[in-house]
């Protein structure tokens, strides 16, 4: 199958946070309080796929409910954020269960070892260009840009064109934002 036959299947994204939707560096506080940098052009490109009926999952190791709270003003629902995850299959599961979709409808994003395995039970996994090479080896899509700095957008933008679906729809995205 293509990458485009893969693509045109995708009714969902699912995404790891460290190293995928930043670049992985993080910074802490005295209080141990953690942040991260996201890139907006992501935050923009998830956006327009809720707009569009995508439904999308965070599925990170993370525990801080700052990214909750970041991709809840993208639009993703907070049952759909997996905080702490140490099994991401289990979740990954879990999203697809709770919406009715079939692995291979799914998009994972991930960039280390612990998503490999939802990466080979996807329809469709993608890295940017920095991942583990064991993840690279395995990816059916590698951005040609590194976590936080754009992958996801231009992932979602090719899938969402593919579909015919990348147009903003501006009174459509002033309701949902």
């Amino acid at each position: 199958m293509t990458i485009q036959e893969k693509f045109l299947k995708i009714k969902a994204f699912a995404f790891d946070v460290d190293g995928v939707l930043t670049d992985g560096g993080i910074l802490a506080d005295l209080n141990g309080e953690l942040y991260r940098v996201f890139d907006s052009k992501d935050g923009m490109a998830i956006r327009m796929a809720v707009v569009e009926g995508f439904h999308m999952a965070i599925i990170t190791g993370g525990r801080s409910e700052s990214i909750r709270k970041r991709f809840a003003s993208c639009g993703i629902k907070a049952e759909d954020v997996y905080l702490g995850s140490r099994a991401k299959m289990e979740d990954f599961e879990d999203f697809c269960s709770r919406h009715g979709l079939k692995p291979e409808e799914v998009m994972y994003f991930g960039d280390d070892l612990p998503d490999i395995p939802v990466m080979e039970a996807c329809g469709c996994g993608a890295c940017p260009s920095d991942a583990v090479d064991e993840v690279k080896a395995i990816a059916d899509y590698i951005s040609s840009r590194p976590g936080g700095k754009g992958c996801v957008r231009e992932v979602i933008e090719m899938v969402m064109k593919l579909q015919g679906k990348w147009e903003l729809d501006v009174e459509d995205y002033k309701k949902k934002f």
